[in-house]
């Protein structure tokens, strides 16, 4: 009796566990299914948001770069004629357009390597000192950030004044202008622009570098090496996606700024020598009333920020793929 009643037991085992094992398949592809579409619920608020503040002004500033649009227009006329591609045509015909971009270009990759070379610097900086400098240097460089464009620049504006700033009177430059020549100009705005950008990267690659193991640190100081290469060879590479992310952030700020270079060289510079696509884009558009070609510009600028950032990406990847 009691070994066959044992193998009853076993056979309805065996029997419970084909059928669960049946039926196992049917929650788990529905909690697979599950898991991939919370993520997106989650994110649709944010989506949405964003498709309303990005994605329509950048459709509509596509769509009036394809039509004739004047003054007019802006009152609420409707637009007189498509253009197509005319707008674009006209645009890189002229002279100016290529000379301004050349510009921009020159201007943004000095900005860039130089809020780089100053942010990377002062985070390694803020590893060495002591608490009460870190501090201190935290909150000027948060303050300098914190700061209106508007308002940097006019400060720097005066520090600079060929009459009243203190830095001409402290180098005995005289009445020397700065924003005169073409060159100093750019110059100057290049330092305010620093002065504003470096401390996103400060506090964002020290934030990394605090993250990096100190056993690394010290056995590559035992070894021998020197700070630079301890930056070059060890946190350069483990730093590598902190660096990615400001450096397409440094690109897309600085290629298009507008603020500094429209406040600190009076619209654009003495017969437009300063000018930027951004600033060059706002002459076309309000000053001439060629909202078309305005448009054009931005768009433009958009397709170059998008292919540098792609091709930026993909040196990136590659690089960590060989490594």
């Amino acid at each position: 009796m009691t070994p066959s009643g044992s193998g009853v037991v076993e056979r309805r085992r065996v029997r419970v566990d084909r059928g669960s094992s049946r039926s196992s398949p049917r929650p788990y592809g529905r909690s697979r299914g599950r898991s991939q579409k919370t993520p997106w619920l989650y994110l649709a608020p944010a989506l949405v948001v964003l498709g309303g503040l990005l994605v329509y002004p950048v459709y509509q500033l596509g769509l009036i770069s394809f039509f004739q649009y004047t003054q007019a227009q802006v009152s609420g006329g409707e637009p007189t004629s498509f253009e197509g591609f005319g707008n674009y045509a006209e645009l890189f015909s002229d002279p100016k357009f290529w000379q301004v971009l050349l510009a921009t270009v020159l201007f943004a990759a000095a900005c860039v390597v130089s809020t780089l070379a100053v942010g990377c610097a002062l985070a390694v900086l803020l590893t060495r000192v002591r608490a009460v400098p870190r501090l201190a240097l935290m909150l000027a460089a948060l303050g300098a950030w914190a700061t209106p464009a508007i308002t940097g620049s006019t400060v720097w504006l005066f520090l600079f004044d060929p009459d009243f700033g203190p830095v001409n009177r402290l180098f005995g430059l005289g009445d020397h202008s700065w924003t005169y020549g073409r060159v100093s100009a750019f110059f100057l705005v290049l330092l305010e622009v620093v002065w504003c950008s470096f401390p996103f990267v400060m506090v964002t690659v020290y934030a990394g570098i605090r993250a990096v193991p100190a056993e690394v640190l010290e056995a590559a100081a035992l070894d021998g090496a020197s700070q630079w290469r301890i930056w070059r060879s060890v946190l350069a590479p483990m730093l590598r996606p902190i660096l990615v992310v400001v450096t397409i952030q440094s690109v897309i700020w600085d290629f298009k700024v507008f603020t500094q270079i429209y406040v600190m060289t009076n619209g654009g510079g003495i017969a437009g020598q300063n000018l930027v696509l951004n600033v060059y884009a706002y002459q076309k558009a309000f000053a001439s009333s060629q909202y078309s070609l305005g448009s054009a510009i931005g768009v433009v600028m958009l397709l170059i920020l998008l292919a540098v950032t792609l091709v930026y990406l993909r040196l990136l990847r590659r690089q960590g793929e060989e490594l």
